[in-house]
């Protein structure tokens, strides 16, 4: 902390007046609108800004991209599925009716070999 020294009213007047002085100074050493050093700061915000708006659309379209890649393979997916039911369902029929033939053949066979049996 620092220790207050009383000193005299012009003193402190002129402690005053130095450093609004300094501030003063200070504010008016500042780069102005038209500074080259600030343009070009400027300039490369405005390209860091660019390249990011770049490189997030390009994101955003990897991502859309993707999304579209996903669907067509869940089409392509789900499609498979439906042909490969199809195709069972239509082998069933054809499996169902060659074991009811099968069955009729050895229900023929059994009542055949009962009827002679009981003749």
């Amino acid at each position: 902390m620092s220790k207050h020294t009383p000193g005299s009213l012009t003193q402190r007047l002129e402690d005053q007046a130095k450093a609004k002085q300094a501030m003063l100074e200070a504010f008016r050493a500042r780069p102005t609108q038209d500074d080259p050093e600030l343009a070009a700061r400027r300039a490369e915000r405005l390209a860091a800004e660019q390249a990011r708006d770049a490189r997030m659309a390009a994101r955003r379209a990897e991502r859309l991209a993707e999304i579209e890649r996903q669907k067509e393979e869940r089409k392509a997916k789900a499609e498979a599925r439906a042909a490969a039911l199809r195709e069972q369902s239509q082998r069933k029929p054809m499996t169902r009716s060659r074991v009811a033939s099968i069955l009729a053949g050895h229900q023929a066979a059994r009542d055949a070999r009962k009827a002679q049996h009981q003749r």
